[in-house]
């Protein structure tokens, strides 16, 4: 299956953090982390790590390095919140491409923090019948529009959708504009956490985990 990547837009296999061995993945349910600005693949790691003896997780790294990190939107011309709506369309190709060549699950759920949460919403948008649910926290949608949208808009799969209160990264004019986007197109359930940051942690995960478990049970 072809998907629109642009040729530096590739998933590193290598890096991937996988939650169970290659010969116990196959036919399971499989959940795809993908980490924020700055971090890599072992943050969604730990935070998924109530699940991993329930699912398949395969936590992956983005393609860019920066700030002692990686990055799936560069810094430069990508603000944060709003980054190229190209961009955005050849990561989340890069990303079909990379489970193109994994083994066939039960099902395919996504998680993401900050911009992988965007890339979660981004990869609903793209193949919105390839996946069972989405959980995004402190992410975004990014300001694009995309045919999976319709789609979207009668399915409505299971979203989770969790943020900090406390959250200064992220701008207004992009939460705004995800809020607007989850309730037309998701079955979202929509969680503020007064206490939290940028961040995930406490309480949130508790309830993206029982969200998740929910959703495989």
């Amino acid at each position: 299956m072809s998907h629109s990547a642009a040729p530096s837009a590739s998933v590193d296999g290598r890096a991937v953090l996988w939650s169970a061995p290659e010969a116990e993945r196959a036919g399971r349910h499989l959940l795809v982390a993908m980490h924020g600005w700055s971090y890599d693949e072992t943050h969604l790691f730990r935070i998924t790590s109530p699940l991993h003896g329930e699912l398949v997780v395969a936590s992956l790294r983005a393609p860019f390095a920066e700030a002692g990190g990686y990055a799936w939107f560069p810094s430069r011309g990508n603000p944060i919140g709003n980054p190229r709506a190209s961009l955005a369309n050849a990561m989340a190709g890069a990303v079909l491409t990379w489970l193109d060549e994994q083994p066939a699950f039960s099902s395919v759920g996504l998680i993401g923090f900050s911009q992988g949460g965007a890339m979660a919403l981004q990869l609903l948008r793209q193949e919105p019948s390839r996946f069972s649910y989405a959980v995004q926290l402190g992410g975004f949608v990014v300001d694009d529009s995309r045919p999976g949208d319709r789609v979207l808009a009668d399915t409505r799969p299971p979203l989770f959708w969790g943020r900090g209160g406390l959250d200064g990264v992220i701008p207004r004019d992009a939460i705004a504009r995800t809020d607007s986007w989850t309730r037309k197109h998701t079955d979202a359930d929509i969680r503020v956490y007064p206490e939290l940051g940028h961040d995930v942690a406490g309480r949130e995960v508790d309830d993206l985990t029982a969200f998740v478990r929910a959703r495989v049970a």
